[in-house]
């Protein structure tokens, strides 16, 4: 064989050997570049699971499985303790301070200060994604944001006749139902969800799966309330003295013209327990249907290129500082549970750092590769994921109508309302809130740095009629003092 040809044979070798190292380094890289999203909503979702330590009867494995395979943050706020404008900020990254929208109304769709902004699974099929949903995502409207959108039957189905409270808002009710779970909503948002999964896709996909449990009514079939005996319920710890070093502007704002049940007529009514267990049995099957989902995950061709993250709206209180439901500035009312778990990023990781809600929507950017949106609000949490421990200088803001701001640091939450009250907790001494350190002048010092994150600039609240519209201006109408420096016209 003469030794040009042998030579010319060598390279075409050496060649081809080139093209598939490089085709096979590539690829995954590629890959890498266009992961997968599965973002998971659990609607009212307060502190109350395994891995948050929130109610020792808390029975949520799914969740804690999350958690073990990537972030869990400890110190995770809303922006707002209401469905729609929580919802409304995290999927467009700005606050309700800036763009109006406090309460349950209006749709973020019609708030000038949004004309123009895509949402979050709106910027990722702008980028190639393909997005599809199911359950309860946004507040309302879920099916205008996505390629494809499955219903899966709201907060229904629903009794003939209430069981546990009889008057009061059709929605406001617990106990054991319906006898088949295939019935529940999110039983079918699960399902839905893991066929989805196990399906072959020509793109990256943005997926949604928002779960209406353990919202009111706190429904669940019986085998989920037999997992929490009512005998063995544990109440939370509430202090009947609790509200006695508050304004009577953080009480009207948290209690007038509200829809839940009061605490006293919970009680008087020996529904206390009844209710705690519901929200306990209502977690568990939430969890339950979580669990559909990662096993699909796990199991399907996406495993290893899929972003999951888990979120709440809002907190819940269950008796606490004598009240129920959300709509409050205090930490029952503002934290949720946040877990991120990314391709390439640590596991079992946990960090105290304060964050919000808002802060996901550049963190998925940052995860996908997307461009950075400037004009977003949030941080991303990327660092976090990379060193949990590292320093943060970013507190967590919550608002409930303009005027009324808390600020949740590591430590620290600081709480100024409308009327110029201030509140100030030391959650390393008073991890419940029981003692308003405001007044202590040992304590100046830390509300200033606190009071410098208060928004300078907030947009006035946009009309509406729903409760929260209603609550505040109830509130504001028994103001007896209105500060000229609370707000910035």
């Amino acid at each position: 064989m003469p030794t040009e040809f042998r030579r010319t044979c060598f390279l075409r070798c050496v060649l081809l050997f080139c093209m598939l190292f490089t085709a096979v380094d590539v690829l995954p890289a590629q890959a890498a570049d266009r992961p997968n999203v599965l973002l998971i909503s659990i609607d009212d979702l307060n502190d109350w699971v395994g891995c948050l330590g929130g109610h020792p009867q808390a029975i949520t494995p799914n969740i804690d499985r999350l958690a073990s395979l990537g972030t869990l943050f400890e110190n995770a706020h809303c922006q707002s303790p209401v469905c729609n404008p929580s919802r409304a900020s995290m999927m467009t990254g700005r606050y309700p301070h800036s763009t109006g929208i406090y309460f349950l109304s209006p749709d973020l769709k019609q708030a000038p200060a949004l004309k123009g902004v895509k949402t979050t699974p709106e910027v990722f099929a702008a980028n190639g994604y393909e997005t599809m949903a199911t359950g309860k995502l946004f507040h309302s409207g879920d099916r205008r944001f996505f390629d494809r959108y499955q219903p899966s039957g709201g907060f229904g189905p629903t009794p003939a006749e209430k069981i546990s409270q009889p008057h009061g808002h059709p929605l406001w009710d617990w106990g054991a139902y319906p006898e088949e779970e295939d019935l529940m909503p999110d039983m079918k948002a699960a399902r839905w969800a893991a066929d989805q999964l196990s399906a072959q896709h020509d793109k990256p996909f943005f997926m949604g799966v928002g779960f209406y449990r353990p919202h009111v009514p706190m429904y669940a079939p019986q085998k989920w309330f037999d997992l929490h005996p009512l005998a063995d319920i544990q109440l939370p710890l509430v202090r009947d003295n609790d509200r006695d070093d508050l304004s009577q502007y953080a009480v009207d704002l948290t209690n007038l013209k509200h829809v839940s049940p009061t605490h006293d007529w919970v009680t008087k009514a020996g529904q206390w327990k009844h209710a705690v267990q519901a929200y306990l049995a209502s977690v568990s099957f939430a969890d339950h249907c979580l669990g559909i989902v990662l096993d699909a995950l796990q199991s399907s061709d996406y495993a290893d290129n899929t972003i999951v993250v888990l979120f709440s709206d809002h907190g819940f209180h269950l008796g606490e500082k004598q009240r129920w439901a959300k709509r409050s500035l205090w930490e029952d009312g503002t934290r949720v549970p946040i877990i991120i778990s990314a391709p390439s990023y640590k596991a079992n990781q946990r960090t105290n750092q304060p964050v919000e809600l808002i802060d996901l929507f550049p963190t998925l950017l940052e995860l996908a590769n997307l461009p950075t949106d400037h004009s977003q609000q949030g941080q991303s949490l990327v660092p976090l994921l990379v060193n949990p421990n590292q320093e943060w200088r970013h507190p967590a803001v919550t608002s409930f109508g303009i005027g009324n701001i808390a600020i949740r640091s590591t430590r620290y939450r600081f709480i100024q309302y409308l009327d110029g009250s201030r509140e100030l907790y030391d959650h390393d001494t008073d991890p419940h809130e029981w003692n308003n350190l405001a007044t202590n002048p040992e304590y100046a010092s830390i509300i200033a740095q606190h009071a410098r994150h208060l928004p300078p600039n907030q947009q006035p609240v946009l009309p509406g009629k729903s409760t929260g519209h209603q609550a505040y201006e109830a509130a504001n109408t028994n103001m007896t003092n209105i500060p000229s420096t609370t707000i910035d016209e």
